[in-house]
């Protein structure tokens, strides 16, 4: 079972939820959140991955901004929460990455660490492949487009769905055409499909060959 901690950073404390993993740890992984916060699912995500082996750390990014926050999977969350995202910025979400990324390996007394993003969280997770040189994994990363000029510098496997209307086909082919070498996944599913606390968009079975996908993905580039 994970616990809050806390991170520190230029801008104040931030909280993390931490999950650790029972017996061998095989690395660490920053599990970075969708727009609505580090809730329950998102904690969930974290003990998903600590129970394959990996301490997992999942920033609260939103207390840059307004410490404690969970938003609700509605239209007023969305829109909440897309402000405050905007308001964070891609750069400082980077940073708090690297802290925690940092603090994993203190934890964990390994080196190896890894990202897994998810909507916003899924650009900020190729991001750090490209700046911190972090194996990242990227669930339907609505702003990847924007990057697809940036060399990697670590590899990213990417996945998204084929019912997504945020992120269209030819979006999803400029990063299969930027990053030949990356694996990237589409699953006849909706945007969102991972998070299980919204029966609207989960897909069971699009969720679990993902999680599969992304276990293997760690198990080949952290251990």
């Amino acid at each position: 079972m994970g616990q809050w901690i806390t991170l520190t950073t230029s801008k104040g404390p931030v909280a993390a939820w931490q999950a650790e993993p029972t017996g061998t740890v095989r690395g660490s992984l920053i599990v970075i959140q969708e727009i609505f916060g580090v809730t329950e699912h998102v904690r969930g995500v974290a003990e998903q991955y600590a129970a394959e082996g990996y301490l997992a750390i999942a920033p609260a990014f939103f207390d840059l901004v307004e410490p404690g926050l969970e938003l609700p999977y509605d239209d007023a969350g969305m829109k909440r929460g897309l402000e405050i995202v905007g308001e964070i910025g891609l750069d400082a979400a980077v940073d708090l990455v690297e802290i925690a990324a940092q603090a994993a390996r203190t934890a964990a007394g390994n080196e190896k660490v890894a990202t897994v993003g998810y909507c916003w969280g899924g650009t900020v997770a190729l991001l750090s492949a490209q700046r911190l040189a972090l194996p990242s994994i990227s669930y339907y990363g609505g702003r990847n487009g924007m990057f697809v000029d940036q060399p990697l510098k670590a590899p990213v496997q990417f996945h998204f769905g084929e019912q997504d209307a945020h992120i269209t086909p030819d979006i999803v082919e400029a990063q299969r055409q930027a990053w030949p070498d990356m694996d990237v996944f589409t699953y006849p599913a909706n945007h969102a499909f991972n998070r299980d606390a919204s029966p609207a968009v989960y897909d069971e079975a699009s969720a679990k060959t993902a999680f599969a996908r992304a276990v293997a993905f760690l198990q080949e580039n952290i251990g």
